[in-house]
């Protein structure tokens, strides 16, 4: 009987804790400026660095350059490498004339090419690169064989991206 009454002592207490934790006092406590001040910056959608850690550092002090991204675009015949260029001496290989551009999908077992319009040239950006630019290049995708959400690797001369997602 004893083992009883303490049993529900302790049974008591616990729920009474558990009451008081969820009382409207404490939610008046958690409406302080701070918590409303925090409230805009949930709106905000997150975006992780697709480049975290070695390989974000790999591309910055090797390649000098970063915001490394693949994209669809003209409903997904083409697909665009986008860059930003921080070491204009290092990244001088992305944007070389003669360097030929690919984008590998190991998955599908194609390489994409920079397709050459008749008036226009090559689309993609051959200019000297600057600091803090961002540069460009499309390959074709005719057939549409690269996704979004595949893995490719984009390779023009000694620079290779392993591993980029398409958007």
């Amino acid at each position: 009987m004893r083992l009883m009454r303490w049993m529900g002592v302790v049974v008591g207490s616990i729920v009474l804790s558990a009451a008081v934790a969820q009382s409207p006092q404490s939610d008046q406590k958690a409406a302080t400026p701070s918590a409303k001040a925090a409230a805009p910056a949930a709106a905000v959608r997150y975006r992780p660095d697709r480049f975290a850690g070695r390989a974000g550092q790999y591309y910055r002090l090797v390649w000098g350059v970063d915001a490394l991204s693949v994209r669809w675009a003209e409903s997904g015949e083409v697909v665009r490498f986008n860059y930003r260029v921080l070491d204009p001496v290092k990244a001088k290989v992305l944007n070389d004339p003669g360097a030929e551009p690919s984008l590998e999908d190991p998955r599908a077992g194609i390489s994409l090419v920079i397709p050459q319009m008749e008036k226009i040239g090559k689309l993609r950006q051959t200019t000297a690169p600057e600091a803090g630019k961002s540069y460009w290049m499309t390959f074709s995708n005719k057939g549409r064989l690269v996704k979004r959400g595949d893995h490719v690797n984009v390779v023009i001369g000694k620079f290779r991206a392993d591993g980029l997602v398409v958007d």
